[in-house]
């Protein structure tokens, strides 16, 4: 009997374990890069990225929820999620990879770009943000430290990656699902984002140094690429497709809206000129809100979807070189995108044998009288409007336009693109996003109540 009994025992020794609830260990490092990546994408280009596209005139709230958001009726609750993938997605992943893989250069590299720029996405969009205090062990309730700390915090962090990302690291890597462990490419990333975070705290010197050794090429901009299977609503779908295809058909698209009138040739606004012809891209941003397959430009299933991009990149030096170096050096860098425009590469194939044209512009054209100063004002400043007024179009889809608005509309008004929202109510406009709501209940050292979206953050006051 006791043979026997020993017997059963061996047969049901581990009965009650759960073959899926691994311990961390277990698990291979390398592949808490893909979870990081997915967390950060959703985290960029989610909902909180559609509403700063209607609170910068980019998109338009139609019906429901997105109408009323649009009007400013803003909960904390929708800011949760993004919140969530911040903090839980991003950091805590790119943590571990960094604390247990100390010596793969790679890894560690791409894990702080990721932090990087999910904080620094946290601090543009909320202000005060916890930060010196996550991750640790020891403190339950991280303290919210100010947005400029947290800002040049990151500058160090992303000096660190770029130390650990040197040309000898890459390799090629699966679970990198932007550049397969390209360093070359990750390294221009963080410089463009140290060039970003520069830009808003309006250190224009420092963000064109760093532009400098930005991103150098559509190639080498991150994207969300997706990349699943045709027809079926489920899976890995361009973000603002798949809302259009679910709950929210109906509810958000480009209809009228300020951007929309810009780019087209019949409006009062319009930007097209002599040298310039924005049908392509008018056809590529417009957005129908009832979803489908006649949306076949920037959110047809499979377009990619940008978060740090060359253009970008290219435009910080154009607006920062301006500022600090002379007309001439932002004059080249503006006519290096007007170059790559001029490709076509900035529609997809459905838009390519559509009208386009990005002519070089001269310093004449920005002189008084001249094509783009027809106002007459200072020739430094007709230069620096257009080159946010291409900021502008070309951030669509990206926080970018966001950004600006806030950065500029204090000190820069008479360059700042002049955006109404259009059937939503009048200014003042949103200065921030709502903590989430999870965040304010559980953290004892949050703010007693959100303090509102017309709140400005430190960099904009």
């Amino acid at each position: 009997m006791l043979i026997f009994m020993a017997s059963c025992t061996g047969l049901v020794d581990g009965i009650n374990d759960n073959p899926n609830d691994l311990a961390i260990d277990e698990v291979d490092v390398p592949l808490f890069l893909t979870g990081a990546q997915l967390a950060n994408i959703v985290a960029q280009g989610g909902h909180l990225n559609r509403i700063a596209g209607m609170y910068s005139g980019q998109l338009v709230g139609i019906t429901s929820l997105y109408s009323n958001i649009y009007g400013y009726d803003f909960s904390t609750a929708e800011s949760v999620s993004t919140w969530s993938r911040i903090y839980i997605g991003v950091v805590t992943n790119a943590r571990h990879i960094v604390n247990e893989a100390p010596d793969d250069k790679l890894l560690t590299g791409i894990a702080k770009v990721l932090e990087a720029h999910a904080i620094g996405t946290a601090a543009s969009l909320f202000g005060d943000v916890p930060y010196s205090e996550i991750n640790n062990l020891e403190i339950d309730d991280p303290k919210f430290d100010d947005q400029v700390s947290v800002l040049n915090a990151l500058q160090s962090l992303l000096d660190s990656a770029v130390e650990d990302l040197a040309p000898s690291v890459g390799r090629p890597l699966s679970v990198d699902i932007h550049f397969n462990g390209n360093a070359d490419a990750w390294r221009e990333v963080a410089y463009t984002l140290k060039a970003r975070y520069y830009l808003q705290m309006k250190d224009y010197t420092s963000a064109y140094a760093a532009a400098l050794n930005g991103i150098s090429s559509d190639a080498n901009s991150m994207k969300y690429e997706p990349r699943g299977e045709a027809n079926i609503s489920e899976g890995d779908k361009n973000l603002f497709w798949e809302i259009l295809e679910g709950s929210r058909a109906g509810d958000i698209g480009t209809v009228n809206s300020y951007l929309m009138q810009l780019l087209d040739v019949s409006s009062g606004i319009s930007r097209n000129n002599a040298k310039t012809d924005e049908a392509a891209r008018f056809g590529y941003y417009t957005i129908d809100e009832e979803g489908g397959a006649q949306n076949t430009g920037i959110i047809e299933q499979f377009e990619p979807q940008n978060m740090v991009s060359y253009a970008e990149n290219q435009l910080i030096l154009a607006e920062a070189g301006a500022r600090t170096q002379d007309l001439a050096t932002g004059l080249d860098a503006l006519n290096a995108l007007r170059a790559w425009l001029n490709t076509g590469g900035m529609v997809n194939a459905n838009f390519q044998s559509s009208p386009f044209l990005y002519e070089a512009y001269e310093l004449a054209d920005f002189e008084s009288g001249g094509m783009e100063n027809a106002d007459g004002i200072a020739t430094d400043r007709a230069l620096l409007r257009e080159i946010i007024e291409e900021r502008y179009v070309s951030g669509f889809g990206m926080y970018m336009p966001f950004n600006d608005a806030r950065r500029l509309r204090k000190s820069d008004t008479d360059i700042a693109v002049s955006y109404e929202l259009v059937d939503g109510p009048a200014a003042p406009y949103p200065e921030r996003m709502p903590y989430s709501d999870d965040e304010l209940n559980a953290n004892e050292n949050a703010p007693a109540e959100d303090p509102g979206i017309f709140v400005k953050t430190m960099v904009n006051e």
